[in-house]
């Protein structure tokens, strides 16, 4: 009576029949329903599992391997003029962009006080050849007496006095237009130096070139005590000029005096510029702790696009290959997640409901990557090559050797299905 109590009746409604149906049937219904739904998810787990691989084929090509620079454009002669005189500049005579020659006279200080004191100068050499001349004169006399009183003591006319008298008048005469010369001297040395003093006045150009800069104007005070002030900066020829790039010390191994090279401006985007290095020089520059060599590049500018100070991104040309084996960069820096083993609680939680509830975290990048090796999708599956790399362009790289050969599909990349 008790087993009939757990029963349960239900009406089918065909002919106002009543059935009972067991209790074990309904659970039997929900595993089914359980089971399918596990099948479903791992049916459908495992479709958006499947990989699908990104490749490109080895190919052979030319490559060209450069370095590459920045720095600024100058003038391969420039010419910085200063004052070494004070005073009130009196004229200017050339302005910005002005074309000179060697000798031409940029602006004159005031001479005022230079043309006085060269005056006195020459007074002073004047007065010092006429002591010249004084001299002269008095040792002509002394002279002449000297002989007078020889030939009377030599006839044992005159006295030792008079003879001894002569001799000291003669040598005094000597001193004297030794004094007067040596003044002479002196006076003219002073007035080559106010001559020379007066020169500096006179601001002139020492080279033939172009004025890039003026910073004085006429009646400005030229003040060159503590130092020179530079007042014109002249450019010899801008048709021949030099670009300096920092090369960091990674690359400057790898740079040598002749390299060619071509280089880019802000102002002409779409024209690149032909140069060559002419020098890589051996002393560095450190800047926020990078350590860079200068190099000097030789520049033709015979249309006179360039102009000083203007920034300019070089690539230098290190080593040029012709119909060599490469592939793409990616494909050195591909390679698929790893397979690991799961361990005995991942076998008992991860494959069951436990799994289900908690799953694995996906996204997360478990790959072990390798610069030589390359993976290689041969018969849909993917193959681990070693390889030996050579140089590089920055995106295709020279492969030396290696189990690979021209058409084979080395993998860049992969994606998982949806």
């Amino acid at each position: 009576m008790a087993d009939k109590q757990r029963e349960i009746e239900t009406t089918l409604g065909v002919g106002g029949a009543r059935h009972t149906v067991p209790r074990w049937v309904y659970y039997l219904v929900i595993a089914a329903v359980v089971a399918g739904g596990l099948y479903w998810w791992n049916t459908e787990a495992t479709t958006r599992r499947a990989v699908t691989y990104q490749t490109e084929a080895v190919s052979r090509a030319d490559l060209q391997v450069t370095v590459t620079a920045t720095g600024t454009i100058e003038p391969t002669n420039l010419v910085e003029i200063s004052s070494e005189l004070s005073g009130t500049m009196e004229k200017v005579l050339v302005d910005f962009n002005d074309t000179v020659s060697a000798g031409q006279v940029l602006a004159q200080l005031d001479t005022t006080q230079l043309e006085a004191q060269l005056a006195v100068q020459k007074a002073s050499h004047a007065v010092a050849q006429a002591q010249v001349a004084n001299a002269e004169a008095s040792l002509l006399e002394a002279t002449l007496h000297y002989e007078t009183v020889k030939q009377l003591d030599d006839r044992g006319i005159t006295t030792r006095t008079n003879m001894t008298a002569a001799e000291a008048e003669l040598a005094r005469a000597k001193a004297g237009v030794a004094s007067a010369n040596a003044n002479l001297d002196l006076t003219q040395a002073q007035l080559d130096a106010q001559q020379a003093e007066l020169a500096k006045a006179c601001i002139c150009s020492p080279i033939n070139g172009l004025v890039l800069r003026r910073d004085v104007d006429a009646g400005q005070i030229v003040a060159a005590a503590l130092s020179a002030p530079v007042l014109f900066t002249i450019a010899e020829d801008l048709s021949k000029m030099e670009l300096q790039v920092d090369v960091s010390e990674a690359d400057i191994g790898r740079i040598k005096a002749g390299d060619t090279a071509t280089f880019s401006v802000d102002a002409y985007d779409e024209q690149t510029f032909p140069a060559v290095i002419s020098m890589v020089r051996f002393a560095s520059e450190t800047i926020d702790g990078l350590v860079t060599y200068k190099a000097i590049l030789s520049i033709d500018n015979e249309a006179l696009l360039l102009r000083p100070g203007m920034t300019a991104t070089a690539d230098i040309t290190v080593a040029e290959f012709d119909d060599v084996l490469v592939v793409p960069n990616a494909a050195l820096r591909f390679a698929p997640p790893q397979v690991v083993e799961d361990t005995e609680d991942e076998k008992s939680g991860g494959g069951g409901l436990l799994g289900l509830l908690i799953p694995s975290r996906e996204g997360e990048d478990d790959r072990v990557r390798s610069a030589r090796t390359v993976w290689v999708l041969r018969d849909g599956v993917a193959a681990e090559v070693p390889v030996e790399k050579g140089d590089t362009d920055g995106r295709m790289t020279r492969i030396l050797s290696g189990e690979i050969a021209e058409g084979d599909l080395v993998i860049v990349d992969m994606t998982e299905g949806n």
